[in-house]
Protein backbone atom coordinates (compact mmCIF):
# COMPACT_ATOMS: atom_id res chain seq x y z
CA UNK A 1 0.00 0.00 0.00
CA UNK A 2 1.72 3.27 -0.61
CA UNK A 3 1.56 5.93 1.98
CA UNK A 4 2.17 8.56 -0.12
CA UNK A 5 -0.56 10.49 -1.29
CA UNK A 6 -0.37 12.55 -5.00
CA UNK A 7 -2.24 15.69 -5.51
CA UNK A 8 -5.35 15.49 -7.82
CA UNK A 9 -6.92 18.46 -7.80
CA UNK A 10 -6.59 21.91 -5.53
CA UNK A 11 -10.17 23.70 -4.76
CA UNK A 12 -10.27 27.30 -5.64
CA UNK A 13 -12.82 29.34 -3.41
CA UNK A 14 -15.04 31.56 -4.59
CA UNK A 15 -13.95 35.14 -3.05
CA UNK A 16 -18.07 36.13 -2.14
CA UNK A 17 -17.65 34.28 0.76
CA UNK A 18 -16.09 37.50 2.52
CA UNK A 19 -19.89 38.34 1.61
CA UNK A 20 -21.32 35.59 2.45
CA UNK A 21 -19.23 35.95 6.07
CA UNK A 22 -20.06 39.75 6.56
CA UNK A 23 -23.61 39.11 6.15
CA UNK A 24 -24.26 35.69 8.33
CA UNK A 25 -22.91 37.32 11.04
CA UNK A 26 -24.57 40.39 10.89
CA UNK A 27 -28.09 38.68 10.53
CA UNK A 28 -27.34 36.91 13.70
CA UNK A 29 -26.02 40.15 15.62
CA UNK A 30 -29.43 41.57 14.65
CA UNK A 31 -31.24 38.85 15.94
CA UNK A 32 -29.74 38.48 18.78
CA UNK A 33 -30.60 41.98 20.29
CA UNK A 34 -27.72 42.45 22.10
CA UNK A 35 -25.30 42.31 19.35
CA UNK A 36 -27.19 45.51 17.67
CA UNK A 37 -24.77 47.67 19.25
CA UNK A 38 -21.70 45.25 17.81
CA UNK A 39 -22.90 45.81 14.16
CA UNK A 40 -21.61 49.47 13.84
CA UNK A 41 -17.66 47.93 14.42
CA UNK A 42 -18.81 44.79 12.34
CA UNK A 43 -19.70 46.89 9.31
CA UNK A 44 -16.94 49.34 10.10
CA UNK A 45 -14.11 46.86 9.08
CA UNK A 46 -13.91 44.41 11.88
CA UNK A 47 -16.60 41.81 9.01
CA UNK A 48 -14.37 42.52 6.14
CA UNK A 49 -11.18 41.92 7.90
CA UNK A 50 -12.48 38.43 9.68
CA UNK A 51 -13.81 38.10 6.10
CA UNK A 52 -10.85 38.33 4.34
CA UNK A 53 -8.85 36.25 6.73
CA UNK A 54 -11.22 33.21 6.79
CA UNK A 55 -11.12 33.35 2.64
CA UNK A 56 -7.10 33.80 2.42
CA UNK A 57 -7.00 30.65 5.26
CA UNK A 58 -9.37 28.43 2.87
CA UNK A 59 -8.02 25.34 1.31
CA UNK A 60 -8.99 22.08 0.48
CA UNK A 61 -7.41 19.27 -1.43
CA UNK A 62 -8.36 15.92 -3.25
CA UNK A 63 -5.54 13.63 -3.12
CA UNK A 64 -5.71 9.92 -4.15
CA UNK A 65 -6.13 8.85 -0.83
CA UNK A 66 -8.04 11.60 1.20
CA UNK A 67 -9.56 14.80 1.20
CA UNK A 68 -7.82 17.60 3.32
CA UNK A 69 -9.46 20.75 4.26
CA UNK A 70 -8.21 23.77 6.26
CA UNK A 71 -9.56 26.64 7.34
CA UNK A 72 -9.99 29.25 10.73
CA UNK A 73 -9.20 32.91 11.87
CA UNK A 74 -8.81 32.53 15.10
CA UNK A 75 -9.82 29.13 15.81
CA UNK A 76 -7.96 26.65 12.82
CA UNK A 77 -9.27 23.48 11.83
CA UNK A 78 -7.58 20.67 9.89
CA UNK A 79 -9.60 17.80 8.63
CA UNK A 80 -8.46 14.97 6.72
CA UNK A 81 -11.36 12.20 5.54
CA UNK A 82 -10.18 8.94 3.41
CA UNK A 83 -11.87 8.86 0.55
CA UNK A 84 -12.83 5.43 1.37
CA UNK A 85 -15.13 7.06 4.35
CA UNK A 86 -17.46 9.17 1.98
CA UNK A 87 -20.41 7.87 2.25
CA UNK A 88 -22.21 11.23 0.28
CA UNK A 89 -22.18 14.06 -1.37
CA UNK A 90 -24.79 16.96 -0.99
CA UNK A 91 -24.87 20.17 -2.33
CA UNK A 92 -27.06 22.82 -0.42
CA UNK A 93 -28.33 25.73 -2.30
CA UNK A 94 -30.63 28.42 -1.00
CA UNK A 95 -31.52 32.02 -2.36
CA UNK A 96 -29.61 33.84 -0.45
CA UNK A 97 -26.36 31.69 -1.66
CA UNK A 98 -27.84 31.98 -5.22
CA UNK A 99 -27.46 35.65 -4.66
CA UNK A 100 -24.15 35.28 -3.99
CA UNK A 101 -22.61 32.77 -6.44
CA UNK A 102 -21.98 30.08 -3.73
CA UNK A 103 -22.58 26.56 -3.07
CA UNK A 104 -22.52 24.53 0.19
CA UNK A 105 -20.83 20.56 -0.54
CA UNK A 106 -21.75 18.94 2.80
CA UNK A 107 -19.35 15.86 2.76
CA UNK A 108 -20.59 12.92 5.28
CA UNK A 109 -18.60 9.89 5.72
CA UNK A 110 -19.39 6.38 7.56
CA UNK A 111 -19.73 6.49 11.02
CA UNK A 112 -19.88 9.99 11.73
CA UNK A 113 -20.28 11.11 15.20
CA UNK A 114 -21.17 15.03 14.18
CA UNK A 115 -25.03 15.60 15.41
CA UNK A 116 -25.16 18.13 12.60
CA UNK A 117 -25.47 15.35 9.86
CA UNK A 118 -22.04 15.77 7.70
CA UNK A 119 -18.37 15.95 8.50
CA UNK A 120 -17.10 18.74 6.15
CA UNK A 121 -18.91 21.98 5.05
CA UNK A 122 -17.22 23.28 1.81
CA UNK A 123 -18.65 26.76 0.79
CA UNK A 124 -17.92 28.41 -2.35
CA UNK A 125 -15.93 26.33 -4.68
CA UNK A 126 -15.52 27.44 -7.49
CA UNK A 127 -17.32 24.81 -10.30
CA UNK A 128 -18.33 22.85 -7.48
CA UNK A 129 -20.27 20.38 -9.70
CA UNK A 130 -16.49 19.49 -11.26
CA UNK A 131 -14.77 19.26 -7.97
CA UNK A 132 -17.60 16.62 -6.79
CA UNK A 133 -17.27 14.05 -9.67
CA UNK A 134 -13.70 13.90 -9.22
CA UNK A 135 -13.52 12.94 -5.76
CA UNK A 136 -16.45 10.63 -6.43
CA UNK A 137 -14.43 8.99 -9.49
CA UNK A 138 -11.23 9.27 -7.28
CA UNK A 139 -13.45 6.96 -4.34
CA UNK A 140 -14.53 4.74 -7.06
CA UNK A 141 -10.61 3.90 -8.01
CA UNK A 142 -9.28 3.23 -4.68
CA UNK A 143 -12.32 1.19 -3.82
CA UNK A 144 -11.49 -0.78 -7.45
CA UNK A 145 -7.68 -0.99 -6.53
CA UNK A 146 -9.10 -1.30 -2.66
CA UNK A 147 -11.46 -4.61 -4.09
CA UNK A 148 -8.77 -6.40 -6.60
CA UNK A 149 -6.22 -6.73 -3.62
CA UNK A 150 -9.08 -8.25 -1.53
CA UNK A 151 -9.62 -10.72 -4.23
CA UNK A 152 -8.17 -14.44 -2.96
CA UNK A 153 -5.99 -15.92 -5.02
CA UNK A 154 -5.85 -19.82 -6.05
CA UNK A 155 -2.50 -20.12 -4.14
CA UNK A 156 -4.41 -18.79 -0.90
CA UNK A 157 -7.39 -20.76 -1.46
CA UNK A 158 -5.35 -24.44 -1.63
CA UNK A 159 -3.62 -23.32 1.71
CA UNK A 160 -7.16 -22.81 2.94
CA UNK A 161 -8.06 -25.83 1.76
CA UNK A 162 -4.79 -27.38 3.12
CA UNK A 163 -5.90 -26.46 6.93
CA UNK A 164 -9.56 -27.19 6.89
CA UNK A 165 -8.47 -30.69 6.07
CA UNK A 166 -5.95 -30.94 8.74
CA UNK A 167 -8.40 -29.69 10.99
CA UNK A 168 -10.87 -32.19 9.63
CA UNK A 169 -8.41 -34.92 10.75
CA UNK A 170 -7.47 -33.54 14.07
CA UNK A 171 -11.30 -33.66 14.26
CA UNK A 172 -11.96 -37.09 13.15
CA UNK A 173 -9.01 -38.28 15.13
CA UNK A 174 -10.55 -36.96 18.24
CA UNK A 175 -13.62 -38.52 17.79
CA UNK A 176 -12.19 -41.65 17.16
CA UNK A 177 -10.35 -41.14 20.86
CA UNK A 178 -13.17 -40.44 22.96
Amino acid sequence: MNLESNLIQKAEFNPNIKTYILLVVAFFLTISLVGIPILIIWFLGLGQYIGKRFYENLSCELTDRHLEFKKGVLFKIEKTIPLENIQDLTFVENPFLKMLDLRILKIETAGQSNLQGSDMKLIGILDSSDFKKKVLHQRELLNTECRSETIPTETSNEQTNKILMEIRDILNDIKNKA
